[in-house]
Formats: structure tokens, C-alpha cells, sequence
């Protein structure tokens, strides 16, 4: 679920409703609209709000801890965590990371509990807060993230290794086998398969694997929630079924960002929500998601992805604001709460289409989420009834966090569906090469 740069580390009711779901879909008139904002099935239930916590954030210059999650009001928003990440390698799940894991001793002052833990308990680290937090709240689920190179994880899916595989990692994580003489059941409320990403020749064992997981994981106890993260779309995951792998997952989380970044010689947005390219298929994230609903995945298991990190380049030229120019990249990515120092009037930039900003101060260019851009993604997500939103991750946010406030405001309180029927309209007359209408231009100046 990691950005790209990092992957390799880890109905109808009735005639007026038909007359005007006929209006929008015209107004489409393209494959990819077809699935705007036309009368959707409502689902029943809380959309989701989930976010990715890593063991890396131990590590950082300042360490994010999961009390921070309690201090900032994030845990009692949050519906899910995703830890990431597990090590899937050599036919077996293990601990990503023991130090974070489980053998990190935390002071009383950084403690979900506000006590300090025993040297010489068996648990501590990041599983031991967050079996805190669960305590505290006890509605929040918590997954295990498994994470690998794409060849590790197609040799533990083949038919020989399959079984054996999903086993070792449902008796560490599900049943909570951590170590030798470490067990404590519980902690973990399900899996989140990330496999990045399997070939058309793994496409089969990719089904079957999911399958396994689903079939052990309902023998251990009911209820257990089976993820699976997934590319922009469903092209650059060949010959897989989708229909079938929605039937046996309860997530499909879609991994809506890395739409641009450090690989590209020209600067781009990170996660456009639509298109301001006049190429009928330039990606954004309402193809995406028209993409795999057209691939059986019901809207209401999709997770919309949600980047909480920004992507720059250097040497840019001024032309357009610095915006689809040439330059060079920056090293990495770059959270959220090290980029909103930069972005202040005069620097700052909106995409009219998207609401996507970005920072431009004449030589250096960054694309990323601010609280306006989450909103605008998160109402629209609302709007077309999807499961939820992922983000990737929570340790990118500003320590009282802006970001996640705004998007669980926008899931519960989101903007009108009018909104997003006139940017679809737009994106129409851009893709047919017609003028856009006053005030429509791609690029405007925005004061945050």
C-alpha cells in the first residue's frame, strides 16, 4: 500500500428518476461517466473510514506513536486500522519488523494506558498499544497488512505452498502466535492482503489465495474481515477476477494515488479525482472507480484511496503555474505536515476540476492533499455511495489531524451531488475538445 516510490520496501424508482439518470448519463456520453452520480443503490451501514499505521513511524526524527491517534481524536473517528506491515517470505508469515512490533518499551508519557510497560513483558511495541486503544475502543477493528515483494508473494499462492502460507500467517496474526511463548488472541480482526502486484500468469493462484484466506479465516471465528488492496485499475492487474474476489472479500481498496510522481520527467497531480486532460482516457480517480465497478466489484466495497504525502520537483519552468512541466524530481515523498509550512498565498494553486492543489514558487513544484481536496474526495465517495475511504498513512497528517477531521466531516456532512454532476459535465466537454464555459479554466490561483 506504500507510495510507488517506496513499493519495493514492503435504480430506478421511478419515470422521473429514469428521465433524469438518462439526462446525466448524456451528459457523460463517455464509457468512463457512465457510472456518475445516476441514482446509486444506497448502502445500509457506516461508509469507512480506514488508515494505514506503519512500523516505520517508530523510526521518524519525531516517532509517531498510536497514543497520538487518542490526542489528536483520530481513534474515535477511525473504524480501522491497517498495520503494516507483516513480512510475507519464504512459504510463511513473520513479524515485519520485532523491534516495532512487539519489543519496543514505552514510557508512561507515550502510552495509550498511561503506564509504562514492564521491560519484561513478552508483548510491547506497537501491538501492545494498539491492543490498548482497542480496550479504550472497543468498536475499532484493527488488520494486519501483509506485505511482500511481488515474486514472494506468487511463489507462497501456488498450489503447493497455498495452504501451508495462509496458514502461518492466519496462527500468528489471527490467533496471535507471535513468538515462541508469546500469545495473546484478539489483537487482530482480519487480514489485508497487498500483493503489488500480480501478473496475468498469476491471476489464477492471485483467486485461489484469497480464497484460502477466506476459507481459514472463517474456520478460526466469524466475522473476520478479509481486504485486499489493488492498482489504479484493473488493467494493470491482468486476467485477474474481480467478480469473484469481491464475492469472498469484504474491502477492495483501491490505491488512488501515485497518479504522478518522481518517476514522471513532467509534474502532475499525485490523485486527480477527475481528468483536466483532453485525452478521453487520461487517468483520474472517478475512472478508476468506474473501472472496477465495471469489473463486478460493487460500489459499496470499493475504499477510495487517499494519499496523506505530497510529490515535488525542482527546476521548473513558470509556464502554467508550473503545472505538466518539466523538472526534477525530489527524492521521496514527503508527508503532509512538512509541506502545509509551504503552502501559503502567492504559492499556492487549485485545480477548478478536482480541487487538487498544488505549490509552485517558480523553481519548485509539489502536488498533494489539503483539507479541501479531502473533502471534495470524501463527499464524492458519500455521494456515489462507495464503502469508504484508505488512507495511506496516518503518520502524514499534522498533529491534530487536519486531514482525517476533514474527511470524516465530508463522509458524514458531504457537499451536494450538484456539485459533482456539474464537474462531470466539465470533464465531458474537456475530453470532446469543446470550450469549457466562464469560469471553468483548469487552473486558478487559491489562498488557503
Amino acid at each position: 500500500m506504500a507510495p510507488r516510490f517506496l513499493r519495493c520496501r514492503f435504480h430506478h424508482r421511478c419515470a422521473l428518476c429514469a428521465l433524469i439518470a438518462l439526462i446525466v448519463a448524456w451528459l457523460c456520453a463517455i464509457p468512463p461517466c457512465a457510472h456518475g452520480l445516476a441514482y446509486p443503490h444506497r448502502r445500509h451501514g457506516r461508509r469507512l473510514l480506514v488508515g494505514y499505521f506503519t512500523s516505520e513511524g517508530i523510526y521518524a526524527s519525531t516517532p509517531f506513536f498510536v497514543k497520538d491517534l487518542v490526542a489528536n481524536g483520530s481513534a474515535r473517528r477511525l473504524d480501522q486500522i491497517d498495520y503494516a506491515a507483516a513480512s510475507v517470505s519464504d512459504g510463511h508469515c513473520s513479524l515485519g519488523d520485532p523491534l516495532a512490533d512487539v519489543l519496543t518499551t514505552y514510557a508512561a508519557q507515550t502510552s495509550v494506558n498511561g503506564q509504562a510497560d514492564d521491560p519484561a513483558s513478552p508483548l510491547r511495541g506497537y501491538f501492545h498499544q494498539l491492543q490498548e486503544l482497542k480496550r479504550r475502543f472497543p468498536r475499532l477493528r484493527i488488520l494486519i497488512s501483509l506485505e511482500g515483494r511481488a515474486r514472494d508473494f506468487a511463489a507462497d499462492a501456488t498450489p503447493q505452498n497455498r495452504s501451508a502460507f495462509v496458514a502461518s500467517c492466519v496462527d500468528m496474526y489471527l490467533r496471535g502466535r507471535f513468538l515462541p511463548g508469546l500469545t495473546t488472541s484478539g489483537l487482530f480482526d482480519g487480514v489485508d492482503i497487498d500483493w503489488e502486484s500480480p501478473r496475468r500468469s498469476d491471476a489464477a493462484n492471485f483467486l485461489a489465495l484469497i480464497q484460502e484466506f477466506r476459507r481459514q479465516m472463517n474456520a478460526v471465528r466469524p466475522g473476520l474481515r478479509l481486504s485486499v488492496a489493488v492498482d489504479q485499475s484493473p488493467a494493470m492487474l491482468p486476467g485477474v477476477d474481480f467478480r469473484a474476489i469481491a464475492r469472498l472479500a469484504d474491502e477492495i481498496g483501491v490505491m488512488n494515488y501515485d497518479y504522478s510522481g518522481p518517476w514522471s520527467p513532467r509534474t502532475g497531480f499525485l490523485a486527480p479525482l477527475f481528468s483536466t486532460s483532453r485525452w478521453r482516457y487520461a487517468p483520474s480517480i472517478e475512472r478508476s472507480i468506474a473501472s472496477y465497478q465495471d469489473a463486478g466489484v460493487p460500489r459499496d466495497k470499493i475504499l477510495m484511496g487517499l494519499p496523506f504525502y505530497a510529490y515535488g520537483w525542482t527546476g521548473v519552468s513558470d509556464s502554467n503555474n508550473g503545472l505538466f512541466q518539466r523538472g526534477r524530481a525530489v527524492r521521496g515523498d514527503w508527508p503532509y505536515h512538512s509541506i502545509r509550512s509551504l503552502a501559503a498565498p502567492p504559492y499556492v494553486f487549485r485545480d477548478a476540476l478536482s480541487q487538487a492543489p498544488w505549490i509552485y514558487n517558480g523553481q519548485t513544484f509539489w502536488t498533494y492533499e489539503d483539507p479541501v481536496s479531502i473533502r471534495y474526495k470524501a463527499s464524492y465517495a458519500a455521494n456515489l455511495r462507495l464503502g469508504g475511504l484508505m488512507i495511506w498513512e496516518l503518520s502524514g497528517d499534522t498533529a491534530d489531524a487536519e486531514l482525517l477531521r476533514s474527511a470524516y466531516r465530508a463522509l458524514h456532512h458531504p457537499l451536494r451531488r450538484r456539485v459533482f454532476t456539474r464537474a462531470i459535465a466539465r470533464q465531458t466537454r474537456l475530453t470532446h475538445n469543446q470550450p469549457p464555459s466562464p469560469g471553468a479554466s483548469v487552473a486558478t490561483t487559491a489562498a488557503n
